[in-house]
């Protein structure tokens, strides 16, 4: 496993991270021995850098990673989490708070889940509308000081507020959905992060598993949330499966699958991004881990370009609500 900066101030990581939230039932249901044994596998294969967030199944994620990092070295493994959304008991999204002491507060019980002494990499979820970005990471920057928190990221916002974040203390990473069909960030977002020296963990480069090859439309699951996602709802999920078909035949020619294909586009846009990969079993981490021997030549990226052009994709990458909430898309 080949090892990246993480931005120009973070750490070291592998360079392909494990995105853990599809492990707490985000896609429909998940096996908790399974999860477990695929980020075992994950770390045995190298991967250094975990990805959760404490809303991640209002914390049964944390301690799925918690439970799987026993006996490890803890000075290996480099764990990244959001935090600040706010989630009833039904599971409804009902808000943000990313308030000095929310940080605190949402911290503490973040050690206790895990069971470590500290967080390398924490960042706020989405962007609190009532909370000054200053404040929210000079909270953080209190805990780095206190010991509690290595490093600070940020999470799906746009360049204004990076640039405000990044006068507080330094940003090593931007988290923010990058893939072969969501590529907003090349505009503004993806060259600001590169001027700051900030680099980018891109999660859902799979698309939510849409370009991943495997994805069937008779595959939604109970509690997928698949079920009300814009890009897999009829009028839009024919017009992408097609597009999808086009970069199978790319990857066929140069004998790898639509997975690896897909992330090793994303690992070919610079060293300074870190795609996640959200495999919930060993095999389809064997296949995403796979897309490391894959070197895309210019041809290879061109025949890339031609099956799926840029905005091709049918339908938000987010509901319309949702999008509401993302000041990367507000400001992108």
């Amino acid at each position: 496993m080949h090892t990246v900066s993480l931005g120009k101030s973070g750490p070291m990581v592998s360079a392909i991270g494990l995105g853990c939230m599809g492990m707490s039932g985000m896609y429909g249901p998940s096996d908790c021995a399974e999860s477990i044994a695929t980020i075992h596998a994950a770390l045995d294969a190298g991967v250094t850098l975990l990805d959760t967030g404490d809303f991640y199944g209002m914390g049964h994620n944390e301690m799925l990673i918690g439970e799987a990092l026993k006996g490890r070295n803890r000075d290996q493994v480099q764990v990244s989490v959001k935090f600040g959304a706010l989630r009833d008991a039904a599971g409804a999204w009902i808000g943000y708070d990313a308030r000095p002491k929310a940080v605190r507060n949402f911290l503490s019980y973040t050690l206790q889940r895990l069971g470590v002494d500290y967080i390398d990499i924490y960042r706020p979820a989405r962007l609190d509308p009532d909370v000054p970005i200053e404040d929210t990471i000079g909270a953080i920057a209190d805990m780095v000081k206190a010991g509690y928190v290595r490093h600070i990221g940020l999470s799906e916002v746009g360049p204004d507020t990076i640039r405000r974040a990044a006068t507080v203390h330094a940003i090593v990473d931007l988290q923010i959905e990058y893939s072969l069909i969501s590529r907003g960030i090349e505009k503004e977002i993806l060259p600001t992060c590169r001027e700051l020296g900030i680099g980018v963990t891109a999660y859902s480069v799979l698309s939510r598993g849409l370009i991943s090859g495997h994805w069937r439309k008779d595959a939604a699951k109970s509690g997928d949330y698949r079920a009300v996602s814009p890009r897999f709802q009829e009028g839009n999920v024919d017009r992408n499966l097609a597009l999808v078909e086009a970069l199978r035949r790319v990857a066929d020619a140069k004998g790898v699958t639509v997975a690896q294909i897909a992330i090793a586009w994303v690992v070919a846009q610079g060293a300074d991004i870190v795609p996640l990969v959200g495999a919930r079993s060993r095999d389809r981490l064997a296949e995403a881990l796979g897309s490391q021997a894959v070197r895309l030549e210019a041809h290879d990226l061109a025949a890339i370009e031609r099956a799926v052009p840029r905005d091709a994709a049918a339908g938000a990458r987010y509901p319309e609500a949702h999008l509401m909430h993302l000041d990367s898309e507000r400001h992108g």
